[in-house]
């Protein structure tokens, strides 16, 4: 054989081809399949589905850059969904989502992606999981679905322009560089009992609305724990040696930051009982988030547009998978919306105290407003629903490729 010829080798196996759709919902950008079109032994949790989704992403990919997959290289972009039709009563979608560590082999369940929520009742429309009766040929279509991660309803309203669904429009979103059709979103109930695997699945797994977090080698910090929309800490930014107007910059670049974050995270999550000790924290990066607040502020974001103290009530910065978020996880914004509609919260506090269902913050990337109905009843605080608007839009469909030999893992 010519050396210069590579060797051909006997243990070849074709790839996988499997119907996928591309799309983007909100500020996130994910792979979604059916799961009738996933291979019989990935269409139940577990390593081979697990593996079919790292490859399908680039995953693990100690460059960090996804380049053999669709990954994109960061948290918002390392996502994937599987979509089936509802067997629930009054549901019309299951939606399971995998956030695909970007550097480490492993594809963390624990939580939603809110942005993605988006997407979801677009892309069943898309994939013809939906009555086709419940579809008007002009208006809009209530999808509701099942986020199966953390047992919670979700309704998507899809506008439906001469019986398909719009995806163009002039809806602009902050983090998202042009304008498309509004998808209203409802977050039912999205902190009550019972809520995934958040600590004891009550909205303050502490019972508290302020912490104080002893964190070794940082200090004491005041937190407020919440289990709404996804678990998430939050923090004073001033208590921390931050304004809440840093951009991603700022924090990603800075290694000791990203530890002391990584630690404040670690410690949180053990003391919401969402790991046994902190030392866990590192095989379970998507949950819980942190960000921390501050007053409302001006500051300038990071495509320069001037966002003025006047049109907000606070600002947030949230870390997801390590990094600063470019704009805010979707989750995150529900967290936030509920925090801030409960009084106490280093949210409401940030956020000028008082009366709230609704606030409007500053993120890296511009402002979004989001809306909570919050109710005390018998000394304890309930969030019925969360309101908040994206957009989403099918970037490809067609087939994703895999190596046939992830049916192996």
């Amino acid at each position: 054989m010519n050396e210069s010829q590579p060797a051909m080798s006997q243990r070849f196996v074709p790839q996988l081809r499997i119907p996928a759709t591309y799309m983007r919902g909100g500020t996130s950008k994910g792979v979604f399949f059916h799961l009738d079109d996933l291979p019989v032994a990935a269409q139940q949790p577990g390593q081979v589905r697990d593996a079919i989704l790292l490859r399908a992403l680039g995953s693990p990919d100690p460059y960090g850059k996804q380049i053999d997959g669709m990954g994109n290289a960061s948290s918002s972009t390392s996502k994937a969904v599987i979509l089936s039709r509802s067997v629930r009563p009054d549901h019309d979608v299951d939606y399971c989502f995998g956030q695909v560590s970007i550097d480490q082999p492993f594809v963390d369940w624990s939580g939603n992606c809110g942005n993605l929520s988006a997407a979801v009742g677009p892309c069943a429309i898309h994939m013809g999981l939906i009555d086709p009766a419940r579809i008007p040929h002009n208006g809009i279509a209530t999808i509701r679905i099942w986020q199966a991660n953390i047992g919670k309803t979700i309704i998507n309203h899809v506008p439906i322009t001469d019986g398909q669904v719009q995806e163009t429009g002039d809806f602009e979103l902050d983090g998202v560089t042009f304008p498309a059709a509004e998808v209203a979103l409802e977050f039912i109930d999205p902190a009550d009992e019972g809520d995934g695997d958040g600590g004891g699945g009550a909205m303050f797994p502490t019972g508290n609305v302020v912490d104080q977090l002893d964190v070794p080698g940082i200090g004491r910090l005041a937190a407020t724990l919440i289990n709404a929309g996804i678990p998430t800490i939050f923090l004073n930014a001033s208590d921390i040696g931050y304004t809440g107007t840093e951009l991603q910059d700022a924090i990603n670049k800075d290694a000791n930051a990203l530890a002391r974050f990584e630690a404040i995270r670690a410690h949180g999550a053990a003391t919401m009982g969402l790991i046994p000790s902190p030392a866990e924290a590192a095989r379970r990066q998507h949950t819980p988030k942190i960000a921390f607040v501050a007053p409302a502020t001006s500051y300038t974001t990071s495509s320069g547009k001037q966002v003025e103290k006047s049109a907000i009530d606070l600002v947030v910065r949230a870390l997801s998978m390590g990094q600063l978020h470019h704009a805010m996880m979707g989750t995150a914004a529900v967290a936030i919306g509920t925090a801030a509609a409960i009084p106490g919260t280093l949210v409401h506090q940030a956020a000028g105290g008082g009366e709230r269902n609704a606030v409007v913050f500053g993120h890296p990337s511009g402002t979004l407003r989001v809306g909570a109905q919050a109710s005390q009843i018998h000394g304890e605080w309930s969030v019925t629903k969360v309101l908040m608007s994206r957009s989403a839009r099918i970037l490809m469909e067609g087939y994703i490729r895999v190596p046939g030999e992830v049916l192996k893992a």
